[in-house]
């Protein structure tokens, strides 16, 4: 339990709003990518329709080296994992996605899985666009950002992030020097995006109108890439960087406060400002204190739920649960007792050798065993704040639906009650399950072979769901 830390500390989840109520607006529900809806299914679903591609997802990085030999590590996690799958957003009867196959972001009826339009870009769209007030937003690699009308596809605007029109070659396609290889935030009308992944060449982040697509302000970066999906608080926007650590910037001028410490990945959950990302090389999560660059803590793990008296830490082989409140508790003691220790350590080597020091040395020395008993109690007690641990064959996401943990793995997704891990429901999908979302009382499942399923509760299912169970992906 060491490898838990106090990124426990905050309950709040900033949202965007009502994202948790009924829809999944933007990529895990929110802009914090929290994962979390109160929307629960009944009982175990079944398979209501499935959409497939005729080309697969194309990521623009297969994966990592097999290992490091400079440091000698191996068994290396991809910190690169952002598009290996169609990620899917929902608002209402509407599934939205775009595709790295045919450079498409469609439509579909969440009823029935038809298509209700679509709409090509002129490069692969790699993340999930976003919803807000009826408009989806979205970026491409052709370096454009696109606004369109959501219930008919139709272009509002269309603004090249960068205004130079360069192209080069890329993932076999030609695509513009500065592609758009982050999601998009919408927030007090503006848009945010990034363009850019050669940093000798610009990295550009972007604050855009909402409505007319002009641009609002610019910051150029020289040293980091931004690859992943974009967080975002009231006050700070956090750059992923693919196998760097991410940046946090001013939301209100794009200028960059700090860049944080780390071991690299494209994951990430801001809970209060306080920033988990991961997987660095061997799946490793550190956290982040808002207003700090030190790694508060690191832990092994792929991903992390954090509720408001629960955190769930999921991992290539398990996924626990924790109490929250008592292991904050204890955090802070701990964390208050390190630094103790670590001030009379400094003022003990200060002392060494010292004639006329013996009895303060001695002091010192008892002072210090006191805390190490004490540091070792605390760490005791928080072991205890373990409510659950279990196995897992599902390492790929998770998603908290209602009181529902879903699991996405390899050719199978499961359902897990969150208050005990015991197995609830497992279904088979085709290929890795790799994107989760709920809305519309339905679990939406994306996987590396390019399906999307809808799966429902029985008594949710309509009977004309099974007549669509394998939609086309002609537009």
């Amino acid at each position: 339990m060491n490898r838990f830390c106090t990124l426990i500390a905050s309950a709040a989840v900033w949202a965007v709003a009502s994202a948790r109520a009924a829809d999944w607006p933007t990529y895990r529900g929110d802009y914090s990518r929290s994962g979390v809806s109160t929307q629960s299914l009944a009982g175990t679903p079944v398979v209501s329709w499935t959409w497939q591609s005729q080309h697969p997802p194309q990521p623009a990085w297969q994966g990592e080296a097999k290992w490091d030999g400079w440091n000698k590590v191996f068994d290396l996690k991809p910190r690169q994992a952002f598009d290996r799958a169609f990620h899917v957003v929902v608002s209402g009867r509407r599934a939205y996605f775009g595709s790295s196959a045919d450079d498409q972001v469609r439509c579909l009826d969440t009823r029935s899985g038809k298509v209700i339009w679509s709409f090509f870009s002129e490069g692969p769209v790699r993340l999930a666009p976003t919803l807000h007030e009826g408009r989806l937003y979205f970026g491409s690699d052709d370096g454009c950002v696109y606004c369109l009308q959501a219930d008919d596809g139709r272009l509002i605007w269309k603004t090249r992030a960068v205004p130079t029109d360069r192209r080069i070659p890329g993932n076999s396609r030609i695509i513009s020097a500065w592609p758009v290889r982050t999601s998009v935030v919408v927030q007090d009308g503006k848009v945010y995006v990034t363009a850019g992944m050669f940093p000798a060449d610009g990295v550009h982040l972007v604050a855009l109108d909402a409505g007319t697509g002009t641009e609002v302000w610019r910051q150029v970066q020289n040293d980091l890439p931004a690859q992943g999906y974009l967080l975002a608080s009231r006050s700070r926007l956090y750059v992923p960087a693919g196998r760097n650590n991410p940046a946090v910037c001013d939301i209100t001028t794009g200028k960059r406060v700090r860049v944080v410490e780390g071991a690299g990945g494209t994951y990430a959950l801001l809970t209060d400002d306080l920033l988990v990302f991961g997987p660095g090389k061997t799946g490793q999560l550190g956290a982040v204190e808002e207003g700090s660059s030190d790694q508060l803590a690191s832990f092994q793990g792929n991903h992390m739920i954090i509720t408001g008296n629960r955190s769930y830490l999921h991992s290539d082989s398990e996924i626990s649960a924790l109490d929250r409140g008592r292991y904050l508790q204890l955090a802070r003691e701990r964390k208050s007792i390190s630094r103790q220790q670590a001030a009379l350590a400094k003022k003990a080597k200060s002392l060494a050798g010292k004639s006329g020091t013996e009895a303060e040395r001695e002091a010192i020395k008892k002072q210090l065993a006191d805390l190490g008993k004490r540091l070792d109690e605390a760490t005791q007690a928080m072991d205890q704040c373990l409510l659950w641990k279990v196995p897992s064959i599902w390492p790929h996401c998770v998603i908290l639906s209602g009181d529902t943990l879903i699991l996405g793995g390899s050719s199978e997704v499961a359902g897990l009650p969150a208050d005990s891990g015991k197995m609830g429901w497992k279904l088979p999908v085709p290929g890795i399950a790799y994107g989760l979302s709920v809305a519309d009382d339905a679990v939406f499942v994306s996987t590396d072979r390019g399906a999307v399923l809808c799966l429902r509760s029985p008594s949710a299912s309509e009977p004309s769901a099974s007549s669509n169970a394998s939609t086309s992906s002609r537009p």
